[in-house]
């Protein structure tokens, strides 16, 4: 996650602290109501053929390449505007309106003769998985009925592809809640709603059917942002590598049997969700969001050349993000100066502020929105590469999984030269609030700072958050203690102690579930480990060598995962890793000891651990609601008021604006606020464009807020795709609220306008 004006928010803590308080003693526990929105899951159902329910009561299946696939895709998008977008920590960031929809992607493998050996793995539009939503997920699951059953903690990992372009307050711990103003039901039910219904998609779905993996590199994707850190990593480790960055990705296709089409991919590749930049407050799901829009819609254009299924859908995962960035261009100095920012701290004469990275279009002043595409459809083409080769490896032999959870706060585990190590309860260091070049922080804190804290303010929050003891600051050295959020239990618990530790199976191929953004180096150690354990212990055959793969943030949030040498730098990756010098080594360690339940072999299942604390029901929410809608004297909800023009060139931007209406009254999942309607030539309008195309855009605005006024523009880019000439028009689908309550459906529709 990149912080940017982190400082400011966290100083707010102390206020919002004092406010809950109140609210506590006052009036207890705020319950908030959850907003209407509106599931519709026959609006975008996809055709699920060759259904396979005979196989989900365990039928005996004896080819090992032979597993029970399935996918499905749902959307989750959430409250568009009047919220915090989750990501930048950027108090000014609050949702305008949406750009794309954003879904989860469900990935189920399975044995076909044994229905305790299967998972899913959920790829979804946020920031990363967390806790709260995970357990909704569960409890949802569990409240599917006896057929859903089979999907447990043990084997449901949900991973966020950590866009920071989208609806926040759904998290479940404080810290992340300050900015957003705190939890909201709303942001979260759409996640979970959505998530279960792609789940279900898949499930329904399921088919026999192979898994194959590929690879390739994508060298234009990523660079690394924290390079002075990677550089403390050993010269003797990094020469083992080409680039300092993961600039591999790796596939997987699915393949069903019946017809030999395939009906998903899903790839991990590292680049972190930060092209659209925290200036820009319209929703997206930002490059990974474009990469998967780009691969479907491809799809879907030619699924016979592409030898697939309706229906297809493509996961692309996050990987060991941490130091990642996609602003490939490289950090400069926006002060005027025209120079690169110091490699050591990612200054401008010695302050943050003025440090900010660069994607491939820098200078359009467009929130980083031409460049968010470009990364996305860089990461489309080389999934697209892999898709179209050859060069694949069949997949072969049992679906294994485990998950248990372990605390951080004071793990105690031999490293692998025999001493014993420690982990810390959680604490954020001095360059946390400094950001990084992708998000640069506020006040005078700077990157690469592992000195005493100096700053007077800086010293009250802290204090007044909980101070660190003498044993919580010799754990954490050389971080010096800014935030000891793993010691912060008032109102409720600031930060997880309590860590996820999840890995999946299937065949030789690993996934390493990772809650945490784990930096290049420490992506490469962990999967390193991982793929000689596996060999070691006779986990994967050594005549199939495993294939490692990390994925995350996932399950919670445990902000980062730095090597050793990386923390003792104190940049923000490592100020940002909560549990002490020791965090990598302590995954590591957790990990291996639970790899035999992965093993053809093993019996029984891997403990369940500690509990961490749920605090949806107790979070506090100081988001208010929508009060109620105003058209205007004369005016009517849908009514144009800016008019389309009636004719363009293509390439044009066509907008028109309407007497709108808060899109919070009703999400419209599985809907459209928006559509482009194309006239055929009996005359009957068909839509060609909807919410899920990024070249058309909603932005909303508040005009009056006593008479409950606003105003939606509609936008449509005809640059982006290269429709058709032809005649077309604008429809814009809102819902009212009167004082009272009562939400009321409407629509409106701009006038025709020709493209040539």
């Amino acid at each position: 996650m990149a912080r940017s004006h982190v400082a400011v928010a966290i100083g707010t803590a102390v206020v919002v602290s004092l406010i809950v308080s109140h609210l506590i003693v006052t009036l207890g526990f705020p319950q908030v109501d959850l907003r209407q929105w509106r599931l519709d899951p026959g609006s975008h159902d996809r055709q699920q053929t060759h259904f396979f329910n005979a196989k989900q009561n365990g039928e005996v299946a004896e080819d090992p390449s032979q597993y029970l696939i399935g996918v499905g895709k749902a959307d989750i998008t959430g409250p568009v505007v009047e919220l915090n977008l989750m990501g930048y920590a950027n108090t000014s960031q609050v949702g305008t309106g949406l750009r794309q929809r954003l879904y989860s992607r469900s990935f189920i493998i399975g044995n076909p003769g044994d229905t305790s050996e299967r998972f899913v793995y959920m790829v979804l539009d946020t920031q990363s998985g967390d806790t709260a939503i995970r357990n909704g997920i569960l409890e949802g699951l569990r409240n599917l009925g006896p057929e859903y059953s089979i999907y447990t903690p043990k084997n449901v990992a949900v991973t966020g592809t950590h866009s920071h372009a989208g609806p926040g307050a759904w998290l479940n711990y404080l810290l992340p809640q300050i900015t957003s103003l705190g939890f909201d039901k709303q942001s979260y039910q759409a996640i979970v709603d959505g998530a279960l219904l792609s789940i279900q998609r898949a499930h329904q779905g399921l088919t026999v059917g192979t898994v194959s993996s590929g690879s390739a590199k994508v060298s234009d994707a990523n660079i690394n942002r924290s390079l002075y850190a990677y550089l403390a990593n050993p010269k003797a480790e990094r020469d083992r590598y080409t680039d300092d960055v993961d600039k591999t990705m790796t596939l997987l296709k699915f393949t069903r049997a019946s017809d030999g089409k395939n009906i998903g991919i899903l790839n991990w590749f590292a680049v972190h969700g930060t092209s659209l930049l925290g200036n820009q407050t319209v929703v997206a799901a930002d490059n990974k969001g474009v990469a998967a829009y780009l691969f479907e819609q491809d799809i879907a254009k030619n699924a016979d050349g592409a030898n697939a299924a309706d229906g297809f859908v493509a996961g692309f995962s996050q990987a060991n993000v941490g130091d990642t960035t996609p602003n490939v261009l490289g950090a400069w100095c926006e002060d005027g100066s025209n120079q690169e920012c110091k490699l050591e701290d990612s200054t401008c004469g010695n302050k943050s502020q003025d440090c900010h990275g660069r994607g491939p279009y820098f200078g359009l002043n467009d929130g980083g929105v031409k460049s968010c595409y470009e990364i996305g459809k860089r990461q489309f083409e080389g999934a697209k590469g892999i898709y179209a080769s050859s060069d694949f490896t069949a997949i072969t032999g049992n679906v294994r999984s485990f998950h248990t959870f372990v605390d951080f706060a004071n793990y105690t585990f031999t490293l692998p030269n025999g001493t014993v190590a420690t982990t810390c309860p959680a604490a954020l260091g001095n360059s946390f609030a400094a950001g990084t070049s992708d998000g640069p922080g506020a006040f005078d804190f700077v990157q690469n700072d592992p000195g005493a804290p100096s700053n007077p303010f800086w010293n009250v929050v802290g204090s007044a958050i909980a101070p660190p003891g003498e044993k919580q600051k010799k754990c954490q050295y050389p971080k010096p203690v800014l935030l000891n959020v793993g010691e912060a239990k008032v109102p409720y618990d600031w930060s997880p102690n309590i860590v996820d530790i999840q890995v999946l199976r299937v065949g030789q191929f690993i996934i390493i579930v990772s809650p945490g953004e784990a930096t290049t180096m420490s992506g490469r150690r962990w999967r390193e480990a991982v793929h000689n354990a596996a060999l070691s212990k006779n986990i994967v055959p050594s005549a199939t060598p495993p294939i490692v793969v990390l994925g995350g943030p996932a399950n919670s949030y445990t902000h980062y995962i730095a090597t050793e040498e990386e923390y003792s730098v104190q940049r923000y990756e490592g100020a940002s890793t909560l549990y002490g010098p020791h965090t990598l080594n302590a995954y590591i360690n957790s990990t291996l000891t639970l790899l035999p339940y992965l093993a053809d072999d093993t019996t029984g299942t891997s403990p369940a651990g500690p509990t961490p604390p749920d605090n949806r029901e107790r979070s506090i929410s100081l988001i208010t609601g929508v009060v109620y809608d105003g058209a205007g004297i004369g005016k009517q909800f849908g009514q144009v008021t800016k008019d389309v023009s009636a004719s363009y060139t293509l390439g044009s931007q066509v907008e028109a604006i309407f007497v709108g209406a808060n899109p919070r009254n009703n999400l419209r999942l599985e809907g459209t606020f928006t559509a482009v309607e194309k006239q055929g030539s009996d005359g009957a309008w068909v839509a060609i464009r909807n919410d899920e195309d990024w070249e058309l855009v909603l932005e909303w605005k508040r005009t009056n807020g006593l008479t409950g006024t606003s105003d939606a523009k509609i936008t449509w880019d005809t640059s982006i795709s290269a429709p058709e000439t032809g005649s077309y028009r604008l429809r814009y689908y809102g819902d009212s609220k009167a004082v009272g309550g009562r939400i009321t459906p409407f629509n409106g529709t701009s006038g025709g306008f020709s493209l040539a």
